[in-house]
């Protein structure tokens, strides 16, 4: 095989990997903007976001968009969350909460 004819496949192998870093980005924003939104802080909207978009669904972090609303503390967002039903979402979000809330996420 050329030269030039394997640098093209590795090239296209790694359109995928860069478009899903892309994704995976634009994902993490919304949900921290989503978690601002909701009335948490910046530092730890960042924090739980990075962890949320790793460990849930794109189907179970839009059930969180309906949480928005007024400013609340982390633990009442944690019980909103409660009502959404999902026992992943809700592990996942009290788990993060509590790592991000006292520096370990």
């Amino acid at each position: 095989m050329r030269r030039g004819a394997v640098l093209g496949g590795l090239a296209l192998l790694a359109v995928p990997l860069v478009l899903a870093g892309c994704v995976e980005r634009i994902a993490e924003s919304r949900v921290r903007s989503a978690l601002v939104g909701a009335g948490l802080s910046e530092p730890t909207s960042a924090c739980m976001a990075r962890r949320m978009v790793d460990r849930l669904t794109i189907a179970q972090l839009r059930k969180l968009q309906a949480l928005q609303g007024p400013k609340r503390s982390l633990a009442d967002y944690v019980a909103a969350v409660r009502r959404v039903g999902d026992p992943a979402v809700i592990e996942v979000t009290a788990s993060s909460a509590a790592l991000c809330a006292t520096g370990f996420g």
